[in-house]
């Protein structure tokens, strides 16, 4: 059963509108989650804001928030003034322009959304944008109001429904060039690349889910399964596994020719 929509509005392009719902794509409601508690007394901590030269609690109601402009000074803004400044949402996604599907790096890619038809009658409508899309190799750009700010973002067909994307700003996003520019143009030998071509297909297998499972979060539900049978036993962690020496300089071509023979095997 798909879980209930968080998002309501229309998709629309030029005079083509459909109702649509959107669910986030990702969850992490199924990661191990602890309450901090106080060992002495076993009852859960709370916190709570303390100004930080009295140590005394803040009230709530005395609670403001301050942009730093100097050391312990603060321009104060009032929760009025910050709602202001926010935009009004249309519940719109007004499709601006495409682009090419594959011109948008994955850098620029933030948060995956499910889109779907939110009743019978606008699902051609919704069918023909996405076919369109898929068709011509594109990718929607638009604008719409998330998370209490307006962020860009992009339509991809994706099987039946269409994913939304919210975009990264401009100002979140380094540029690659800084970091491999001063990189030298290496190019490695061709014998060196036909044997490690041969690993690479040596070890090429086809995508599963279970190759991103957590292993942390399966150790620890075992230790809370036994925790659970025998409260006052203690679980004894794992030790951690030594790994290659860092540092030693090898013969790249003797390492690729017993990686192959040891994948053989």
């Amino acid at each position: 059963m798909a879980p209930r929509s968080y998002w309501k509005g229309y998709l629309k392009l030029s005079l083509v509108t459909c109702p649509v719902s959107m669910m986030p794509a990702t969850s992490d409601a199924g990661k191990v989650r602890f309450h901090t508690l106080n060992a002495r007394t076993g009852n859960r901590v709370a916190s709570q804001y303390v100004d930080a030269v009295s140590g005394k609690p803040v009230a709530e109601e005395d609670e403001v928030k301050g942009y730093p402009r100097g050391e312990d000074d603060h321009v104060i803004l009032e929760d009025e003034e910050i709602d202001s400044v926010a935009l009004d949402s249309t519940r719109t996604i007004d499709i601006d322009m495409f682009v090419p599907a594959d011109s948008i790096g994955w850098v620029w890619l933030d948060q995956p959304h499910y889109l779907s038809p939110a009743d019978r009658i606008g699902t051609e409508a919704f069918a023909v944008i996405r076919d369109a899309m898929a068709r011509t190799k594109t990718v929607g750009i638009s604008r719409l109001v998330m998370y209490r700010r307006e962020r860009a973002v992009m339509l991809e067909p994706r099987g039946k429904g269409i994913t939304l994307w919210t975009l990264r700003y401009g100002d979140e996003v380094r540029d690659e060039a800084d970091y491999f520019g001063a990189l030298p143009p290496e190019k490695p030998q061709a014998r060196l690349m036909t044997l490690m071509r041969k690993l690479i297909d040596e070890r090429t297998v086809p995508w599963d889910p279970s190759m991103v499972d957590d292993p942390v979060q399966a150790r620890l539900l075992d230790i809370i399964a036994a925790k659970k049978k025998s409260p006052k036993r203690r679980v004894r962690a794992r030790a951690p596994e030594k790994g290659a020496e860092g540092g030693n300089v090898i013969d790249i071509m003797d390492a690729l020719r017993k990686s192959i023979r040891s994948e053989r095997k």
